[in-house]
């Protein structure tokens, strides 16, 4: 439902707020005028009604104007010894009002404190008195009249500072949550990529190695019963490792902790020849060259340099129109230099290399090893080659070593 009243209950509250402090500045200054000159007291003559009217009206405007409610309440206290009454800090309760207001709402500190010790002068010097000795009791009294507007200003100053240091606790915390969920969202993005990533490549081998198979055993069917016969073997085998890697991956992503060891090491490159048996299982002749002194790899480093080489043997398996494939790895002092080529001319031969670095082919296999190079802050190539076929270079950071030499084996 509407509120009749034209504002919503934070609207009313500050309506009753105002109200209640220009009511209670009213009474202060009409109870500063019972006190009379000579310390007694009498009813509150028309002066001081006439002084608690002009500075009260003036106070419902000073959150619109604060520098002009402050200096219309410190002209109302000024012209309260003229008119005969005593200028004390119950009087002056307006003037008090808009002095903190002031220093709340100033823009800066320097504008506040001058304006706020200006109108502190300017009472100080009204209650003066004129005439006669001055007593102690008007030494006090003065005091008290410079120090409440002070005062008034300091803990204007003090809740000025005191909301805008919560502000920014809570736009920090703001930042953090924003920042805490940016980091989240970015993490589970790269969590995905990488578990995409390492399916892929799990999928892609195995499967591609089961079709050679299964084509290997087609072709030979009548003319080669016992080749058939090894050739399936090879492929329950090569389907039976397809299905214990993907149960193992599955079993990792679905369980709620971290298990305490993983059931097997990460592949890396002292199980090339592994995976070069393989793929000559598979009908891919493979010769591996070592260039230089090998040396162990950082884990990270080690499987990417293996999930290179068994991608791109996989793709030669795939889209190369030729049976065999060459694997170099050149060890150097600061990076392992890696290229897989083969002489083939199928559908992934591109026109150049320069056209493969920035267009890439369609397919996650060439992303994914640009990904993993990237992430152990190498480099990776892919692209046809002028005499023929396709190549696939990768360059890995290696730690430095102290001592190199250069040692060949050719398989």
């Amino acid at each position: 439902m509407a509120d009749a009243g034209g504002g919503g209950p934070r609207a009313r509250r500050t309506r009753w707020r105002e109200a209640a402090v220009t009511a209670t500045a009213f009474v202060l200054c009409l109870l500063g005028g019972v006190i009379q000159v000579d310390d007694t007291l009498a009813a509150p003559p028309p002066a001081a009604c006439f002084i608690a009217v002009v500075s009260c009206a003036v106070l419902p405007l000073r959150h619109r104007a604060p520098l002009a409610a402050l200096a219309a309440t410190t002209a109302a206290g000024a012209l309260v010894p003229p008119l005969g009454l005593l200028l004390s800090p119950l009087i002056a309760a307006p003037a008090v009002i808009a002095a903190y207001t002031y220093s709340l709402a100033a823009r800066t500190e320097r504008r506040a404190a001058g304006a706020v010790s200006l109108g502190a002068a300017v009472l100080l010097v009204a209650s003066v008195p004129l005439t006669g000795d001055l007593s102690w009791q008007d030494a006090s009294r003065i005091g008290v009249m410079a120090a409440f507007p002070l005062m008034a200003g300091v803990l204007g100053h003090s809740v000025r500072n005191r909301r805008a240091y919560l502000a920014a606790v809570e736009e920090r915390a703001r930042r953090a949550e924003e920042s805490r969920d940016r980091e989240a969202g970015r993490r589970v993005a790269e969590e995905r990529v990488r578990i995409a990533r390492e399916l892929h490549d799990l999928v892609a081998h195995q499967i591609t190695l089961a079709n050679a198979q299964a084509t290997v055993a087609a072709h030979l069917f009548d003319t080669r019963p016992e080749q058939t016969r090894r050739s399936l073997g090879e492929l329950i085998e090569t389907t039976g490792h397809a299905l214990d890697e993907l149960r193992a991956t599955v079993g990792l992503l679905r369980q709620s902790g971290d298990t305490a060891a993983p059931a097997e090491p990460a592949p890396g490159l002292s199980r090339l020849s592994t995976l070069v048996e393989s793929f000559h299982r598979a009908g891919l002749e493979v010769s591996v060259r070592q260039e230089g002194t090998a040396r162990p790899l950082p884990p990270g480093v080690d499987l990417t340099a293996y999930r290179i080489v068994q991608e791109a043997l996989t793709n030669v398996t795939k889209h190369s129109g030729t049976r065999s494939a060459r694997v170099r790895l050149g060890w150097h002092r600061d990076r392992l230099a890696l290229t897989v080529t083969d002489d083939g001319g199928g559908t992934r031969a591109l026109p150049n290399a320069s056209t493969a670095t920035d267009r890439p082919p369609p397919g996650f296999g060439l992303i994914g090893m640009r990904e993993r190079a990237t992430a152990v802050g190498g480099r990776l190539f892919a692209g046809g080659r002028a005499e023929g076929g396709f190549l696939v270079s990768a360059e890995l950071p290696l730690p430095p070593a102290k001592e190199t030499g250069d040692n060949g084996d050719a398989r």
